[in-house]
């Protein structure tokens, strides 16, 4: 029954998630985590009180709970974060300890001239 995509009626909402009426004797809760891939402050901008919703079966417990999910049902695939390579240089840190005092002199005197002094 995992990864079956069922249709239900939104009967509740809460701050953890959106509980789903799948038939007359299943229902199920869609997690706040399993909502979207993006952050979700709020399962009431998901889904309202009666209204269908298409989501996919994740896991159905011993006891019979249904675990629900819709984060994948509308494009919202998780997107794989490509790590950007570190290219050592055979100077390390050198660079950063020879620039660091003349970007410190550049932007102080750059915040200076900014600067609004009261007593002008």
């Amino acid at each position: 029954m995992d990864n079956k995509i069922v249709k239900g009626i939104v009967t509740g909402i809460e701050p953890y998630g959106i509980f789903v009426k799948i038939d007359d004797e299943n229902s199920g809760l869609i997690h706040i985590s399993e909502i979207s891939n993006k952050f979700v402050k709020d399962p009431a901008d998901f889904a309202n009180i009666g209204e269908e919703i298409e989501a996919e079966i994740i896991e159905v417990t011993n006891e019979g709970n249904i675990k629900l999910s819709i984060k994948n049902l509308y494009g919202e695939k998780k997107k794989k974060k490509h790590k950007r390579q570190i290219i050592e240089t055979s100077l390390g840190f050198k660079t950063l300890k020879y620039k660091l005092p003349i970007w410190t002199v550049e932007n102080l005197k750059k915040h200076k001239n900014n600067s609004i002094s009261i007593d002008k």
